[in-house]
């Protein structure tokens, strides 16, 4: 796994490498949301599917595209975290959607923190 400049993302101390592990099951995370609560809208059979297929397969591609690691369009720093901020937002909006406001808090707020560190952590390592 290589950063953004090509650097190893998985370099530096434990913590530095837990909090990546964390991003990418929190990316995952993400994922799952926009699925439970696409399939879980109300509407038929089509719109749930299409929505439940539609909505992760879109975080997918915009991650993949803009805010992946080896993305294909590199964007300045404010691009990258608007894109996290939407896939991120998104799967923390779906998991209030189905009722369980409480936990989409606490996913949303751990999301913000670990991408924060994980941002810092990686312009740090791209200085050195």
């Amino acid at each position: 796994m290589t950063a953004r400049d090509g650097g190893p993302v998985l370099e530096g101390p434990w913590y530095v490498t837990l909090n990546e592990v964390l991003a990418f099951v929190l990316e995952l995370v993400a994922i799952g949301c926009l699925a439970w609560w696409g399939f879980g809208t109300d509407g038929g059979v089509v719109a749930r599917t299409a929505l439940g297929i539609g909505l992760p397969l879109a975080g997918v591609v915009l991650w993949g595209l803009f805010a992946a690691p080896r993305a294909r369009v590199r964007l300045p720093l404010a691009g990258v975290l608007a894109v996290k901020a939407l896939v991120f937002g998104g799967g923390a909006w779906g998991v209030h959607a189905r009722g369980h406001t409480a936990a989409a808090v606490v996913l949303a707020a751990v999301m913000a923190v670990n991408t924060a560190v994980a941002e810092t952590a990686r312009r740090r390592a791209r200085t050195r």
